[in-house]
């Protein structure tokens, strides 16, 4: 431990991190931390989960609140999930209590009590997501001046998470607002996992300001890593229900209906289980990971809700049911164990399919080559420069057109001002926006797209597709999909949710709820999902496995071993062309196994003159005879069949806000989130 940096901290925090807290030190993530968010730089923190890095940033913050008496609020802590906030807070709360000061957790789940408390005494730290933050912003009811004109920090929690998607965009812009109530410059400093491009993600959040990374960015390979290949959801649930018993296992599967039915397959094998998943009810999630935190000979089912940092106690095994689609979500998963001293972090894959062994193999081909990905916000957010104009209307009607437009600027600067001009004149003349001598406020065709709910969808960077609440008496379970309870003529319809089966007896479509009550009946669960193309350097690890290319150890068990040479004799290709294998399939037609992932390979697709009958997958593309795969990675893209393409993306599209753009423009975002055309080059040049 770094003595220097902990005798720079206030004497309160000194004294309580030995005596209440029981530490003999800073960790050394901690430690560095000390001195760069004491002199106000930006900074972004890198730890493996459980790794320090709530402390690393709360402690020298908190600090500084105290030696420099800011007045609250002056700490807004900022997280992906209303679950981890809630975690968060007895944590935090505890911290502040060492300066004497106060933590309150604002949310949609939060009271209106609580809030109206909030407001009348305000907290030293605010804890909410960005959504609740735009709220805020928008409302009326809100003194914006009183909440954000003492800001001094912003702490984002799981910033990898945030960057990755639309909400990254969403939130960075959200602060910009905020930042024009602070009577201080705001400090940035955001909390990560690994990720592979540590000093573009920070220059992205901070924007002006000096910056400094804390922690490494480098990736361990210090972890027992098991890829054993079980065949079936049964199968897997047997080898769960012997294995580790007397221990705690934390099981992640990667949809919600492969998570209920394995709870039901272990139920069914006496295995106590716990359940954890987006459509429980918050209650039901709470109650789960509370009861599992508490118990030691049991097992919690979830998706990626638990992949972040919310707290269910020391874990001893980690087992992935056939494998995550990236390195980052493996590293996270697996860091959940590990944290007892004498551990060692653990996974054990069990795949079921072919392709979910092949996946497993390939991550961890990639992590003991210690890559991790990059984390990129997706190009070009039109729709959230969109989105921000019709908030700063709500939240300051009658700001000068000029303003709208250089605040919009001023929130996505690496989009063309230009652009964000057009976007703001095309919201005009549709009537989403209205501007009055030169004053900007809600048009009347905004108020019709957004303003259900007191503006309720504009709050959020992504649309929310409808369902129904599940409820037993007045007890909330969760939510269901719509089409999961349309009703069969011979039977009543038996949902799965939380691991158990519910039988349907009354569905109220005007409330959106659905009663049930138990039973001994099978259930099935069903949600509507959405599939993402892998990943680059994914795929081509995939094809490094399946050609035995390199000397990787994969850790395979006997079963494991089997299935690999299975998987290999799949592959019959005997002919090359360039880095790609050719294949003559069974219809007649031609398969290239490109391993470029999807994106890549619908970029080649519309190279194709008849681009329209190319079937496209993450490992090959397949067309009919006489084309030179190498001469078409070449060429240019055939503008008739982009656009064919693309329309068809957008008539498919979720993208939300998508009114408020020229059909032009949606096209563009559309394509440049769909197509990759980087790593097409870095594939045409192993041609």
């Amino acid at each position: 431990m770094s003595v220097e940096a902990f005798d720079r901290l206030h004497g309160a925090l000194q004294y309580h991190i030995v005596n209440s807290m029981g530490w003999t030190g800073l960790r050394s993530t901690q430690a560095d931390a000390v001195e760069p968010i004491l002199g106000g730089k930006h900074c972004l923190i890198l730890a493996p989960t459980a790794g320090g890095k709530t402390e690393a940033a709360a402690i020298p913050v908190l600090s500084r609140m105290a030696t420099e008496e800011w007045p609250g609020p002056s700490v807004i802590y900022v997280c992906p999930i209303k679950a981890l906030l809630n975690n968060l807070e007895s944590r935090l709360s505890r911290y502040a209590g060492f300066v004497g000061r106060t933590v309150q957790v604002w949310h949609g789940d939060i009271g209106q009590g609580a809030k109206a408390r909030a407001k009348r005494v305000a907290p030293d730290v605010l804890l909410t997501t960005p959504e609740s933050l735009e709220g805020m912003l928008i409302s009326t009811k809100v003194d914006r001046p009183s909440w954000f004109g003492n800001v001094r920090t912003i702490i984002v929690d799981e910033l990898h998470a945030f960057a990755g998607d639309d909400r990254g965009w969403h939130l960075r812009a959200v602060i910009k607002r905020i930042e024009a109530y602070a009577r201080q410059p705001i400090q940035r400093i955001g909390l990560s996992a690994t990720v592979g491009n540590p000093e573009e993600l920070l220059e992205w959040f901070a924007g002006s300001g000096e910056w400094q990374i804390v922690g490494s960015s480098s990736v361990s390979t210090d972890a027992d890593v098991t890829i054993d290949h079980v065949g079936t959801m049964a199968n897997a649930a047997t080898v769960i229900s012997r294995l580790h018993r007397g221990a705690k296992r934390l099981v992640f599967c990667d949809s919600r209906s492969k998570v209920e039915e394995l709870a039901v397959a272990l139920r069914a094998l006496n295995t106590r289980t716990f359940v954890s998943h987006s459509s429980l009810s918050a209650s039901e999630r709470k109650l789960a990971e509370t009861a599992f935190a508490e118990e030691q000979d049991c097992v919690i089912v979830a998706t990626s809700t638990l992949e972040l940092g919310i707290d269910v106690g020391d874990l001893d095994h980690v087992i992935q049911i056939d494998s995550p689609s990236t390195v980052s979500s493996f590293l996270q998963r697996m860091g959940r164990t590990g944290r007892r001293s004498g551990s060692r972090r653990n996974c054990l894959f069990l795949t079921t399919s072919d392709e979910a062994f092949l996946l497993a193999c390939a991550i961890t081909t990639l992590w003991r080559d210690k890559y991790v990905e990059h984390v990129k916000p997706p190009p070009m957010p039109w729709h959230m420069v969109a989105q921000q104009m019709m908030a700063l209307a709500l939240e300051k009607p009658g700001t000068p057109a000029h303003e709208v437009v250089g605040m919009g600027h001023s929130q996505f600067p690496e989009l063309a001002a230009t652009t964000v001009a057009a976007v703001f004149e095309f919201m005009v003349a549709k009537g989403i926006l209205l501007v009055s001598s030169g004053l900007t406020s809600m048009g009347p065709e905004g108020e019709k797209l957004y303003g259900r709910g007191h503006f309720l969808d504009l709050l959020s960077a992504f649309a929310s597709p409808m369902v129904l609440a599940a409820k037993y008496g007045a007890t909330e379970l969760g939510y269901v999909d719509p089409m999961a309870v349309q009703q069969q003529r011979e039977r009543p319809t038996v949902l799965l949710l939380g691991g158990r089966s519910w039988k349907v007896t009354c569905v109220d479509w005007s409330r959106r709820t659905v009663s049930v009550e138990p039973t001994e009946d099978r259930g099935k669960s069903r949600w509507l999902g959405t599939s993402r193309w892998l990943g680059f350097e994914v795929c081509q690890a995939m094809r490094r496995v399946l050609l035995n290319e390199g000397d990787a150890e994969l850790g395979l068990s006997r079963r494991g071993a089997q299935q690999l040479s299975e998987v290999r004799e799949l592959i019959t290709a005997p002919e090359r062309q360039g880095s790609m294998l050719l294949e003559h399939v069974a219809s007649g037609r031609l398969r290239w196994w490109t391993f470029a992932g999807g994106a890549v390979n619908s970029a080649i697709a519309l190279r194709f003159e008849d681009a329209g009958s190319v079937r496209v997958d993450d490992l090959w593309i397949e067309a009919d005879p006489g084309t030179s795969m190498t001469s078409v990675v070449k060429s240019p893209v055939l503008p008739v069949a982009r656009k064919a393409f693309v329309s068809n993306l957008v008539e498919r599209s979720d993208l939300k806000f998508s009114d408020c753009l020229t059909a032009e423009l949606l096209v563009e975002v559309v394509a440049s989130r769909s197509l990759d055309e980087e790593n097409l080059s870095r594939l045409a040049s192993r041609q």
